[in-house]
C-alpha cells in the first residue's frame, strides 16, 4: 500500500502542516516581537541625577525593611512546614521552634529598621 497524501491520516497531515508553518511562523513572530534598530540622540548634554544623602537614606530603609520583612516570612512558613509535619517528632517540633523564633526576630529587625537608619543618619551628620 503506497502512502498518497490520500491515505495518510488526517492527524500525519495537521501534524505535518503545523511543521511547515512553524518556521516562518516564529520568524514573522519574532519580527514583530524584537525591538527595531535604536539610535543614540546625538544632542544634549547627559546629566546624572545624584540623590541626596537623605534620600538615599530613605531609599536604603524601604530596601532593608523589605528584603527583612520577606526574610521573615519565609521562617515563618518553613516554621509552619515544620510544625505541620512533625508528627510528634520532637526534632521537627524543635526545628520549627527555632524557625518561628528566627520569623520573630526578622520581623523585629524590620520594624526597627527605621530607627537603625536614624541613628545611621544622626551619626554621618546629615
Amino acid at each position: 500500500m503506497s502512502r498518497t497524501p490520500q491515505n495518510i491520516p488526517r492527524t500525519q497531515q495537521a501534524a505535518r502542516l503545523s511543521l511547515r508553518l512553524a518556521g516562518p511562523l516564529t520568524g514573522v513572530g519574532l519580527a514583530l516581537i524584537l525591538p527595531g534598530t535604536a539610535y543614540a540622540d546625538p544632542g544634549g548634554a547627559v546629566y546624572l541625577a545624584a540623590n541626596s544623602l537623605p534620600v538615599v537614606i530613605a531609599n536604603l530603609q524601604a530596601w532593608i525593611m523589605g528584603i527583612l520583612a520577606a526574610i521573615a516570612t519565609l521562617f515563618l512558613v518553613l516554621a509552619g512546614v515544620y510544625w505541620a509535619t512533625a508528627g510528634g517528632d520532637p526534632s521537627q517540633v524543635e526545628k520549627a521552634k527555632l524557625a518561628l523564633r528566627n520569623a520573630l526576630i526578622g520581623y523585629g529587625l524590620a520594624v526597627l529598621a527605621p530607627i537603625l537608619l536614624q541613628v545611621i543618619q544622626g551619626i554621618v551628620g546629615s
